[in-house]
């Protein structure tokens, strides 16, 4: 009797997923307005869904985790149309009783979508750097200039390539050793992630790949990737990095300056680097005349930080000097925001669903890898 009524007044779960048609139609949106939303490639997820405007000019992707239709990012395609591809995904949602909320939406996008009834709460900022505006001279760089020149001392390399430039042999190798370094089994991502290096449709992607000096000149061991999706025709939006936990101090950081001053060169004008959650929480409440309120919340997630990374990629981002765009997140009833945060943690791989322990698995009865 349990089972049965469960059954019957559960939520559905889940949707069809993005098809191929789909994914070709967002990609000529993207084409076409893609420098809008540096998160607009990370639409293509292929666990994601898809609403369309009427004109299909404008789409919303999204994923339904917990009851709790998850879109990340802005709509994708052209602004006119985003009102006409909102209200049928908000009416999908309230057809099947889901919970819609939007994650790390713009104030542009998060604008429209407070027009259809949404409420905003700012989660934290993104890091942009302009590439021409870039440099690493002046005091206010001094350590990270430091750590660029110890890195390159030492004799480490980067090669910066679109991932259809690599041959197949090497992209093999670099996704063997970046699914080595990946730090548990999750792959984790969802709104800021495109969850599968080296796929054939992902070839404008661009890779940075960094070796370490050798025995001899072009025989350095692999130490770390970078991975960045298209960010219209002229940016790119971080996907993915890993590195050799035995590598040099500061790998990161060189790798990172290494592809922005060799940007102009490769056509590239901006880069969207790690969003900082709570960032002007850190930055205002280590201010002189900070308030008891603000003080208090900065201790609190600073002492989050420690299993979190939340201060930590604040830290990293601030030292490139780059420019903070806000970003919201969108939900209809604040009594929903505690499901809607266990669903967004879901999707984003920090947590897993309750289920049978893994050794009652059959892919886990075999030798382990």
């Amino acid at each position: 009797l349990i089972a049965v009524v469960y059954a019957a007044f559960r939520s559905r779960r889940a949707v069809d997923p993005i098809t191929p048609q789909d994914e070709d139609r967002l990609r000529v949106l993207l084409d076409r307005n893609g420098d809008r939303d540096s998160l607009g490639y990370f639409a293509l997820r292929r666990e994601k869904s898809v609403v369309w405007s009427p004109t299909g000019k404008a789409a919303v992707a999204y994923r339904v985790v917990g009851g709790v239709s998850l879109a990340s990012g802005d709509p994708i395609g052209d602004p006119e149309a985003w009102p006409g591809a909102i209200e049928p995904w908000l009416a999908e949602a309230r057809e099947h009783g889901w919970i819609p909320a939007v994650m790390g939406v713009s104030e542009e996008g998060g604008t429209v979508y407070a027009r259809h009834g949404l409420d905003a709460l700012e989660l934290g900022d993104e890091a942009i750097v302009e590439t021409a505006e870039f440099t690493l001279d002046g005091r206010a760089m001094r350590t990270v200039r430091q750590a660029y020149n110890r890195v390159k001392r030492a004799g480490y390399e980067v090669t910066v390539r679109r991932h259809a430039d690599i041959p197949d042999d090497e992209m093999t190798e670099l996704l063997r050793r970046a699914d080595d370094w990946r730090d548990g089994e999750t792959e984790r991502g969802f709104s800021m992630a495109l969850g599968r290096l080296g796929d054939p449709a992902d070839g404008q992607c661009v890779m940075l790949a960094c070796r370490d000096s050798g025995d001899a000149p072009g025989q350095g061991e692999l130490r770390a990737v970078l991975s960045f999706v298209p960010w219209g025709p002229n940016g790119l939006s971080l996907d993915l990095m890993r590195r050799d936990r035995n590598s040099e101090n500061g790998l990161m950081e060189f790798m990172v300056i290494e592809l922005l001053q060799r940007a102009p060169k490769i056509g590239i004008t901006q880069v969207s680097l790690n969003f900082a959650m709570f960032r002007s929480v850190f930055e205002r409440g280590s201010r002189l005349g900070a308030g008891p309120v603000l003080r208090l919340w900065r201790s609190l997630l600073s002492f989050f930080s420690r299993w979190w990374q939340i201060e930590s990629l604040y830290r990293a981002n601030a030292k490139y000097r780059p420019i903070w765009e806000p970003r919201f997140m969108l939900f209809e009833k604040s009594s929903d925001l505690l499901r809607i945060g266990i669903a967004a943690a879901r999707a984003e791989g920090f947590l897993e669903a309750p289920g049978l322990p893994k050794w009652m698995h059959r892919s886990h009865l075999g030798t382990r890898r």
